[in-house]
This record gives C-alpha cells, structure tokens and sequence, in this order.
C-alpha cells in the first residue's frame, strides 16, 4: 500500500490537538499554555527545516555535506549532555563529546560494514538517521550516567574519604556509585528492550509501517537499532564515567574540588 500523503489541511487538524491541550490547560487552570505553545512552534520550525535539509542532502549525496551534518548534531549532543552533567569538572565539553563520538563511531562502523552494508558508505539514506538515533540515545546516556555519578561523589565525599584513609583506591572507594550510575543510564534502552512489540511500537517501526514497509522487514529493522543502541549506551556511560573519574581524583588520591 503506498503511503497516506500528509498536506497542509492535514498538518492543521493535527495541529488541533494541541489547541485542545491548550484550552484543557487554561480550563484547568494549570498554567502550561507558554510551554506547550513555545514546544510546538519550536518542533513545527525544526522539523520542517530539518526536513528540507535533508532532502537537499539525500539529493546531492556529497559525503562532506553529510558528514557536515552528522558534526552539528554531535556538537548538539555534546552540549546538552555537559549541561546536564555539570559545569565544574575541568574539559568537560571534550570529555562528553568523546565520548559520544566514539561510541558512535564503532557503533555505525559496526553496522555500516556487517549489517546495512550501504554502497557508498556515507548513504544519507542510512547514516543521517542512524547516527541521529545513536547520538540521541548516547546523549542521554551520557547525561544520566555523568549526572547521577558526580552527584553521589559530592553526597558521598565523606564515605570516599573514609574508605581512601582505610586503604582503599579511589577505583575501589567509586566502584559502587561507578556501577549504580551506569546501570541508571541503561534503564531506559532496556526497559524499551523488554516491552518493544508487546506495550509498544517504537518510533522506527511505527514509521516504516506507517510509510508502507512490510511489518517484518520494519521489526528486523528495529531489532537492529536496539542492540545498537544498547551497545552505543553501554559504551558512551563507560567512557563518560571513566573521565569524570580520572578528573576526580589528583596524584595523590585525593577528591579535587571539581566533585565540591
């Protein structure tokens, strides 16, 4: 079946949903009408420029346009995950974006040359929107996992001290909180894992089935980009954590004022 067209008109009466939302929050009084009103226009502007920017990237299929493209999102990543994380630890910004970038970079290389195989390697088609959903996740991982381990290095400086005078190094005085804060940065991916095609249909089969793909080929589909995210997540936490670790931390095993 070939896809249902999407046009203006149509654009609109979705768009009434959110004017429905709007007048349950003036009804109820709940004061949400700036956020949900800024929300949309904001994603109603973003996408449609992010949509006649990647048509004009898939028609020209110059590989330093795409990579040009794959380099603001990596720098938009960076950025929104250091924020979340803290503005204190020294390189920061290098450290998350290293991280993302790496994790990124074996994940895409893994699949590109094992799994999709597209010729040429830097097909728009199937790169921009694969790196777009590994940096997405790994942004996120990197984001909960730095955030929630500086958090409990500042809450638990007087533990750390007290295991670093007992003996122990500062590997073994975070191995705990280390663990706990890459664990919370994999719940999300796995708690997808465990109910995708059961609770729900994640976007990229929704998608796929949506623009007239067989229901198989889009759950194959889907099944691929959750191991990789799962793997790109796995690895941006690891990355990320041992970086904030090692800025910790000086020569002489002592908590540095960045986890103050």
């Amino acid at each position: 079946m070939a896809p249902a067209q999407l046009g203006i008109p149509q654009i609109i009466w979705a768009l009434g949903l959110m004017a429905i939302a709007l007048g349950l929050s003036l009804w109820q009084r709940l004061g949400l009408e700036g956020r949900l009103l800024m929300a949309t226009c904001r994603a109603v502007v973003q996408l449609l420029v992010v949509g006649y920017l990647l048509a004009t990237v898939f028609t020209l299929r110059d590989p330093w346009l795409v990579l040009a493209v794959l380099g603001v999102m990596l720098l938009t990543a960076t950025l929104v995950a250091r924020n979340r994380i803290s503005k204190e630890i020294p390189a920061l910004t290098w450290l998350v974006g290293s991280a993302i970038f790496l994790s990124t970079l074996l994940t895409l290389t893994y699949v590109q040359l094992l799994v999709v195989q597209s010729d040429p390697w830097y097909e728009p088609q199937y790169l921009i929107p694969l790196a777009g959903i590994v940096l997405g996740n790994a942004m996120n991982a990197a984001a909960i996992a730095g955030e929630r381990f500086v958090s409990t290095l500042k809450t638990s400086r007087l533990d750390l001290e007290t295991h670093l005078c007992l003996g122990a190094s500062p590997r073994q005085a975070v191995q705990q909180l280390r663990r706990e804060a890459i664990q919370a940065s994999l719940i999300p991916i796995l708690n997808q894992m465990l109910v995708v095609g059961v609770v729900t249909l994640p976007g990229i089969i929704t998608g796929q089935i949506l623009a007239g793909a067989d229901p198989l080929t889009a759950a194959l589909y889907q099944m691929v980009i959750l191991v990789m995210l799962a793997f790109a997540d796995l690895v941006t936490a690891l990355l990320v954590i041992e970086g904030i670790f090692r800025q910790s931390f000086n020569a002489a095993a002592q908590l540095t004022s960045s986890v103050d």
